[in-house]
């Protein structure tokens, strides 16, 4: 009796729920989404092709030395990466005195556990990139898994970066009391279209790149460190693509053998 209940809750909890679901999506075919300026602008990332892309990419480690280079010249006054140690930057292509030429460039806390003090020295090899102190309302988020986080990965990043403008005539006359409050920047590709991040990329060749290098404009700056950025969240990416394959090819094998073996085992004997 008490499982024959426990049926009749779970069907009618179940029809209540696909009831709801059906009026939901009435009312919406009806009525229309929210009439909010964000349902009217805002935009989604454009396309964004790199080597890292698909079952078989793989890193351009060229291209994440631009990356680098524009985090270094562009983005580390604002935004950390803290779960990014120096000598990870090895796998960019740098050797060991370049990666400890670069960690000697930072300042990193150090624990004295004698005194208990805490001060700072030049970073070594084992250390990650140091915290940014910043004294404005509301830090900058870290940006070792920011291509992880936000909906769109590195598109977005690409975009959010490109994506800086004046707020368009249309939206200032469907939404009069919508307009970008002051200190604030309009980026349709930023969720409340407003950003308080100003445009990073101003100008082309803001960062020096190496000889040998496309030129550093404003839209190459922002493909590299967008690549870079997708480094960073997941540094093991081509590895993985490249253990995945035989994995799949062995449980290919294994489901093809498993079906013979049952074919011979259910086999007619007559």
């Amino acid at each position: 009796m008490i499982r024959i209940f426990s049926i009749l809750a779970g069907l009618a909890f179940s029809f209540v729920l696909a009831l709801s679901f059906v009026f939901e999506a009435v009312g919406t075919a009806k009525d229309g989404l929210p009439n909010t300026v964000e349902s009217n602008f805002h935009e989604h990332p454009g396309a964004l092709k790199l080597a890292s892309d698909g079952l078989f990419g793989k890193f351009d480690k060229q291209q994440l030395q631009r990356g680098f280079a524009v985090y270094q010249g562009v983005c580390q006054n604002c935004h950390s990466l803290k779960f990014v140690a120096f000598r990870d930057l090895k796998a960019l292509g740098y050797d060991d005195d370049e990666v400890k030429a670069i960690a000697k460039q930072y300042q990193v806390p150090a624990y004295n556990a004698a005194t208990g003090e805490v001060k700072t020295q030049p970073g070594k090899p084992t250390d990650h990139f140091p915290p940014v102190v910043y004294g404005g309302k509301g830090a900058p988020p870290d940006l070792s898994l920011i291509t992880k986080s936000r909906h769109g990965g590195a598109a977005y990043v690409h975009s959010l970066l490109l994506g800086y403008q004046n707020q368009p005539a249309e939206l200032l006359k469907k939404f009069p009391d919508a307009k970008t409050p002051e200190g604030l920047f309009y980026n349709p590709y930023f969720a409340n279209l407003n950003i308080a991040m100003p445009p990073p990329l101003t100008a082309d060749g803001q960062v020096t790149y190496a000889p040998g290098n496309p030129p550093a404009t404003k839209e190459q700056m922002a493909q590299d460190v967008s690549a870079f950025l997708v480094w960073t969240a997941e540094p093991n990416l081509a590895e993985r693509h490249q253990k995945g394959w035989p994995v799949v090819l062995f449980l290919l094998l294994a489901t093809v053998l498993a079906y013979m073996a049952k074919r011979n085992v259910w086999a007619d004997k007559h």
